[in-house]
């Protein structure tokens, strides 16, 4: 048997643990360029980040401005039982959950289906065309969204009621009164103001597929659909499963413009419209109370970070590969 080298009998008496430092070490000194070229983003990722966490106390303490954050008296729970003792808990607990829910899945149907036929297109110029027109809503805000919306649903000089209604023999319908359209309308915008922002995530994912596959499904014979089935969606399911899991992440926070803006305060609308994040800024506009609104914020974010590792953990129980970490 032949005898062990010096120098790997003299390693099986160093400790794992230092061993690994040795090799940290040994790293840090081959890429020591790197790490002082990603300072400057650490250290606005713990300024902007990390150091306001700080104020995570103020959703455990009744906010005195005399005697400050730190001077003021701790209230414990207190500001987080509003949310579940107030009779609208159920409301809008129940309307950000299905809302979001529907949100998820509309931001995920859609834009794939248009990410796909865009692909088909041959021309670039009409590609791109068409890119450009489906992204331009997303950088529209939600005040100028809300005035859109008005200029269809506006009681008087809407389009719908105006124009399209008439011409089909409809009588005109009090929009911002009518809490049965409101499930469907809020979902619509939601999904024309973000379709472009995904479906562009979606179609560089698609282009990003070698071509050889569809050639050789193509001498097999086989049809569009069954190359989407089988090559396309599975080829981008990585892509799909880490955007799907980072809407999860925010299925308990609602887009505050869209449930604040769009309806336009119309109090018959908030048993429909009413979600955490418009109850918490109308109860601060009341109260004036910054606890309850960092209660809100905590317990959203907390319930936010645990959904994405609940999903995560999921994902990697069934396929580790695409898993967000």
């Amino acid at each position: 048997m032949a005898k062990q080298a010096p120098e790997a009998a003299a390693a099986a008496y160093i400790p794992r643990s230092s061993v690994k430092k040795m090799s940290h070490l040994r790293i840090f000194r081959k890429y020591w360029m790197f790490y002082v070229m990603m300072l400057p983003a650490i250290v606005l990722l713990v300024l902007n980040n990390y150091i306001p966490m700080f104020g995570i106390i103020i959703a455990f303490k009744n906010i005195n401005y005399a005697d400050g954050i730190l001077g003021s008296p701790w209230s414990g729970l207190r500001n987080f039982e509003y949310l579940f003792k107030t009779s609208d808990a159920w409301i809008i607990t129940r309307n950000t959950l299905l809302y979001n829910s529907g949100f998820i899945v509309l931001n995920l149907v859609f834009p794939i289906a248009f990410a796909i036929m865009l692909n088909e297109i041959r021309s670039r110029f009409l590609a791109k065309l068409h890119q450009t027109i489906m992204f331009l809503p997303y950088f529209l805000s939600m005040v100028v969204i809300s005035y859109l919306v008005f200029g269809f649903l506006s009681d008087e000089h809407g389009y719908l009621n105006s124009s399209l209604l008439p011409s089909l023999g409809l009588e005109k319908v009090q929009w911002y009164f009518t809490q049965e359209v409101w499930p469907y309308i809020l979902p619509i915008v939601n999904t024309w103001k973000s379709m472009g922002y995904f479906t562009v995530i979606y179609m560089a994912a698609i282009i990003g597929i070698d071509d050889e596959y569809y050639e050789a499904a193509t001498i097999d014979g086989a049809s569009k659909w069954k190359q989407m089935t089988s090559i396309t969606v599975p080829l981008i399911m990585p892509v799909i499963t880490i955007m799907t899991l980072l809407q999860i992440g925010k299925i308990f926070n609602a887009d505050f413009g869209l449930f604040f803006q769009v309806p336009r305060e119309s109090g018959v609308l908030f048993p429909v419209t009413n979600v955490i994040d418009t109850y918490v800024y109308r109860t601060f506009l009341t109260v004036g109370d910054i606890g309850l609104s960092s209660a809100a914020g905590l317990l959203q974010s907390v319930v936010g970070f645990t959904l994405v590792f609940l999903s995560n953990w999921v994902v990697r129980r069934i396929n580790k590969e695409n898993a967000l970490f």
